[in-house]
């Protein structure tokens, strides 16, 4: 890449970085203060589930907003809208109030991620753009393991100082960007006509015709278990083991750094060694045990470890599943992506709402419901393979015959 190219992807990655890792910060003291303001699990839920709600509704339009009004602009404003949450958060302690800012929040984010991703793609070449992505989601990565681990120690300087330092580092982002960031695309506004595109509706009900429906309902079910343990993590490991909010950053952090580790250096040999299929039924049984354990954990330690384990199976299923699809899309590969992030949205909006409910009725009910849905999830996957593999011997054998 020449020095340009480089200048200009280390300032996405700054803005990525950032954007992320603001956020991050105010996990590890969530629990803290919603027990503060009188709310429990199904306010944590909520909070998890309408930014991934709004991010879902806005991202259509935020795409198409990307390339006919250019990607610096979507690029500042979704650094805005995530600035304005963060001061939302932080000057307000009304529950409704602290709803809509992560409404404008999961806006801003739907503005600025595709954008970032366009920006990436304008400046690099076909050889280079994988290696572009890879830095950018390189610095997506850093700021969710970085993030939660400085919350958790700018708790000790009071329990709203991780939202303000989240919206100040924010603000500090749509400046740098203001002056150092340039268009990449030179567009007039409202100059790009884009085609009519199929609703989301439809695309919904004609992916269910799909040969890759099952993997698409797969990821759907573990972005629900894993958001839904997310979502009450925080509030269980303070409940039952009187969990600090830098216990909570340590945990969020290391899962976070697991998570990085097996993408890197994991997945790929195991995955050329055994086979997609063999390493989904694998580490889908290894996230099933783990759900299984955690309803049995007897300590913080205890519980750290299988969240390990957890975690570290999810990041080796969520590659393999976008694998398994775009080998099975065929020459939809467009469709097959923008259907994979729809299911995993849908997850991403469940299992938060669902799991703070049932939170509050009984705290372990949330892990109840996980367990369940990885044993449907891992006895249906082994049948769908089953049963594709005897469709892929009988083709074979018609083949033969001819």
């Amino acid at each position: 890449m020449s020095a340009d190219q480089r200048k200009k992807l280390i300032v996405l990655m700054i803005n990525m970085f950032i954007a992320i890792g603001s956020f991050g910060i105010v996990i590890p003291i969530l629990p803290a203060y919603l027990e503060s303001i009188n709310q429990g699990g199904t306010a944590a839920g909520l909070m998890i589930a309408i930014f991934a709600g709004a991010q879902f509704i806005c991202s259509p339009i935020a795409g198409k907003w990307t390339d006919q009004y250019g990607r610096r602009k979507m690029i500042i404003f979704g650094l805005m809208g995530l600035t304005l949450s963060s001061f939302i958060f932080y000057g307000f302690d009304s529950i409704w109030m602290l709803y809509a800012s992560r409404v404008i929040g999961g806006m801003g984010s739907a503005l600025l991620v595709p954008a970032i991703f366009a920006y990436v793609a304008d400046i690099t070449t076909m050889e280079q753009r994988a290696k572009g992505n890879s830095f950018v989601s390189a610095a997506m990565s850093l700021g969710i393991v970085i993030g939660p681990g400085i919350g958790g120690f700018l708790a000790d300087l009071g329990l709203k100082m991780p939202f303000l330092i989240s919206a100040i580092v924010s603000l500090g982002a749509v400046i740098f960007s203001v002056i150092v960031l340039k268009e990449s695309q030179v567009v007039q506004p409202g100059a790009i006509e884009l085609p009519q595109e199929e609703s989301m509706a439809k695309k919904m009900v004609r992916s269910v015709k799909m040969p890759y429906f099952i993997p698409l309902i797969i990821t759907l079910s573990m972005s629900f278990g894993l958001m839904a343990y997310e979502s009450v993590l925080g509030l269980f490991v303070d409940n039952q083991f009187g969990a600090s909010p830098q216990d909570i950053a340590i945990m969020v952090t290391s899962t976070g750094i697991v998570s990085v580790i097996v993408q890197l250096f994991v997945v790929d040999r195991i995955v050329s060694r055994y086979g997609e299929g063999a390493v989904l039924n694998i580490f889908l049984g290894v996230a099933t045990v783990g759900f299984l354990l955690s309803l049995v954990a007897s300590s913080y330690l205890l519980f750290f470890t299988i969240t390990l384990l957890i975690f570290l199976a999810t990041s080796i299923l969520r590659p393999v599943l976008n694998t398994l699809i775009s080998k099975l899309a065929g020459n939809e590969q467009g469709f097959a992506m923008g259907m994979n992030n729809a299911y995993m949205s849908i997850g991403n909006v469940l299992g938060p709402m669902l799991a703070g409910v049932l939170y509050d009725v009984e705290i372990i009910y949330p892990f109840f419901l996980g367990l369940t849905l990885l044993v449907l999830t891992l006895v249906t996957t082994i049948i769908w393979q089953k049963r594709s593999f005897k469709r892929n011997s009988h083709q074979k054998s018609a083949m033969g015959t001819k």
